[in-house]
């Protein structure tokens, strides 16, 4: 059992993860913008102080980029390398997720107690469902394959909830001061990661989950002298304080004030970049970014009755991953639903705690006949949303509208045939999981169809529909960044008026210029050492500017950018 649970993790991991991984170029606005700050630390070898575009990048701590870096020296520059990172992360938490709920993915309390035939095949389906509701999410989906903090800091954060799990449900009768047990070493371990990930948010969601969970079981101060908190901190500390202590000597106040204040704090207390949405902000973004899985959460959130404290209090420390996941999932929600910040990727962190949830509901169903009203009741939800996604994708290219980055993307949209392949899987979902639905003993197997769905739109919807928008939106930019680099001269600027596309930076592997207005172009050119100018811009915004130089040639056209050199003017 155990050669196939690692044979289905690497096999739906490989579908949902690695399969076609570098197929499309890096993603504008915010991948590009890690890929070269890797890529920089890899040039200049200065593995302190990210940079992007010729100036220090505060927004993030280093881990990403230094793994960015070791894979772009193993494997070469490219996107397959700079989302490897991701990608692995997010196999991880898939393979520690199976892992615990095959140990402690008891469906009911009391099956902790016994050791019998059922109970174990239960928690093997526990694990194996889990595991596909991990990685066939669209929230998982998506972050696994860009080359972004996000699945990073997810792999540190609910790996150390999980590893800390474990720890609380194999500790043992140890006498007291003992040091903490191995899993709780690897929960220390790991929130350093996720410290080194994305900053003092690895610490934040991880104590938050934990702390509910302690006080609602009443073992607050139990746990505190279980866990060693002294000894963890030291190792956390002794993980991070290093880099944080180099780049705050470097940078002082600079750095304090862009990281801690500006992407820490002010993205709690106020609104950035405006991010802005309302308390409920999430309720949505947890019903599509875990679909179609999100509309068994009720469900599996009320079969714990966790109203009964004193029940639980009562059950084996084994029992208690249900209600722990349910902590995790409530905590972190709570958290970013307060803050003023608001974003999808913000909650991926949950989407394991979901996925146990869920994988235990199924997997009683699996060793226990389900009751008919509130599997029909989840089921009906099911198959609304997989048909309201279906509708969606079949009218995507009339919803589109016109994109001045790919004029042509609508139309090549509606003439790819993916949306309707796209519809046609999710309304085979819907069928399937009605025929499974009306048959009391096939009941139990609506989560693959589910799963089935998922991994065929991935391969007929999803990865299509990402190639047919990168060779729209961003191969132009790449092709046209090639010629920059092969044809820029020694000191000769490179300009982008209008807009800023960070992924021409990498793909140029040259500073650019990005000037917000059109006809403050000729000015800024004329501060460059060199007697011409590369400018890369649309040709409407090129149009303005083009009484400004003495001479002109176009380099290259494509999509809806172009790449000229011009003259600069002398004064």
């Amino acid at each position: 059992m155990a050669a196939a649970s690692l044979v289905w993790v690497v096999a739906i991991s490989g579908i949902a993860f690695f399969w076609r991984l570098g197929s499309t170029g890096l993603i504008d606005e915010t991948e590009p913008r890690f890929a070269e700050a890797a890529r920089q630390m890899l040039v200049t070898g200065d593995w302190v102080t990210p940079s992007f575009n010729g100036e220090p990048r505060f927004d993030k701590p280093p881990l990403l980029y230094w793994l960015m870096a070791l894979a772009y020296g193993a494997f070469g520059t490219h996107a397959w390398a700079a989302r490897l990172p991701s990608a692995l992360s997010a196999l991880a938490v898939v393979a520690l997720s199976c892992y615990t709920l095959q140990r402690y993915g008891w469906a009911r309390p009391d099956d902790a107690r016994t050791s019998g035939r059922s109970q174990r095949r239960q928690r093997w389906f526990a694990a194996w469902i889990g595991a596909a509701l991990v990685a066939l999410t669209p929230e998982t989906l998506v972050w696994a394959r860009v080359g972004v903090a996000d699945m990073l800091l997810t792999a540190g954060v609910a790996g150390s909830l999980l590893c800390f799990f474990m720890g609380y449900a194999s500790q043992p009768a140890r006498p007291q001061g003992a040091l903490p047990n191995r899993w709780y070493w690897a929960c220390y371990l790991l929130l350093a990661c996720a410290v080194l990930a994305k900053g003092p948010i690895g610490l934040v969601l991880p104590g938050l989950a934990i702390a509910a969970f302690a006080l609602y079981l009443g073992q607050l101060r139990a746990l505190w002298h279980e866990i060693r908190p002294l000894w963890g901190g030291l190792i956390v500390l002794g993980l991070t304080l290093p880099w944080y202590a180099l780049v705050t000597l470097r940078h002082g106040s600079d750095y304090i004030s862009a990281f801690l204040g500006y992407h820490n704090i002010e993205r709690f207390t106020g609104v950035v970049n405006q991010h802005s949405g309302p308390w409920y902000y999430y309720v949505p973004v947890v019903l599509l970014g875990f679909a179609p899985f999100s509309v068994y959460l009720p469900q599996a959130m009320a079969r714990l009755q966790f109203w009964q404290r004193r029940a639980w209090q009562r059950q084996p420390r084994a029992a208690q991953l249900g209600l722990f996941a349910l902590f995790w999932f409530a905590s972190t929600f709570a958290f970013f639903s307060a803050a003023a910040t608001k974003r999808p990727s913000y909650i991926l962190p949950l989407i394991p705690a979901a996925a146990v949830l869920v994988a235990l509901l199924w997997s009683e169903a699996m060793v226990r006949a389900p009751r008919a009203r509130s599997w029909w009741a989840s089921g009906l939800a099911n198959m609304l949303l997989l048909l309201a996604a279906a509708a969606a994708l079949a009218y995507s290219p009339q919803l589109l509208g016109s994109n001045p980055a790919a004029p042509n993307l609508d139309r090549a949209l509606a003439s790819s045939a993916v949306p309707e392949r796209g519809a046609a899987v999710l309304g085979l979902a819907v069928l399937a999981v009605l025929l499974l639905l009306a048959r009391p003993a096939a009941r139990r197997w609506v989560w693959g169809a589910n799963a089935i769905g998922m991994v065929a739109f991935v391969a007929l919807a999803l990865m299509p529909a990402y190639e047919l928008v990168d060779r729209h939106r961003q191969q132009p930019l790449r092709e046209l960044a090639a010629i920059a680099r092969q044809a820029q001269q020694p000191q000769e600027p490179l300009l982008m008026l209008g807009f800023a596309k960070p992924s021409v930076v990498f793909y140029s592997q040259r500073s650019v210029t990005f000037v917000p207005r059109a006809s403050r172009a000729p000015m800024v050119a004329s501060d460059a050492p060199a007697e011409t100018a590369l400018i890369l811009a649309r040709p409407p915004q090129l149009e303005t500017v083009a009484g400004d130089w003495t001479w002109q040639r176009c380099l290259g056209s494509r999509g809806a950018y172009q790449l000229i050199r011009v003259a600069t003017p002398t004064e």
